[in-house]
């Protein structure tokens, strides 16, 4: 069973650690590359490249949220099979990031989505459009932002739980009794 609890652990943190890495290294680039704007052709790039960037922001912080609440039952059962209160580090490291992954899900990308919708919109004048577009930049600033800080915690969490903590030097006398 310990066996298999490590295992769920590192698998878990390892999917999450590789999709934080390929969202930042592949996904976000090509959404704003010259390839899709070649696809979509100017006329409509601007709008639906933005909109696909959206649409894959959504799918990775959905991802990090359900890797994040495995890596919470896997601390648990870890708690409860083992009778090892979970470290303290990990245990903040891994409620930042869930508490950093709510809020860019729930608060960050649907301001992101609404200065989207009113930068592209054709019913909102220029200088809404202008003001629109210093709020969006703003907001894509500080996601990005998150997504490298969410990028280089879930590294953290990683390297923790695959370099587990030593056993303790020294062992109860309770085990030498006879």
């Amino acid at each position: 069973m310990i066996g298999l609890l490590r295992f769920v652990g590192l698998l878990n943190a390892a999917i999450w650690f590789g999709a934080s890495f390929y969202f930042a290294i592949a996904v976000a680039p090509a959404a704003s590359s010259q390839e899709l704007q070649t696809l979509l052709t100017a006329n409509n790039y601007p709008f639906f490249g933005g909109a696909i960037a959206q649409i894959y922001l959504t799918g990775f912080l959905r991802l990090h949220l359900v890797c994040a609440i495995i890596a919470f039952l896997h601390l648990t059962a870890e708690w409860i099979y083992l009778g090892r209160y979970p470290q303290r580090l990990r245990l903040g490291l891994l409620s930042i990031l869930f508490f950093v992954g709510l809020l860019s899900a729930y608060w960050i990308q649907p301001s992101l989505r609404q200065w989207h919708l009113l930068k592209y919109g054709r019913t909102t004048s220029a200088a809404d459009r202008e003001q629109a577009a210093r709020s969006f930049r703003i907001w894509h600033t500080v996601s990005e932002s998150i997504n490298l800080f969410l990028l280089a915690g879930v590294g953290v969490y990683f390297w923790g739980v695959s370099n587990p903590p030593d056993p303790a030097r020294f062992v109860s006398t309770a085990k030498f009794r006879s």
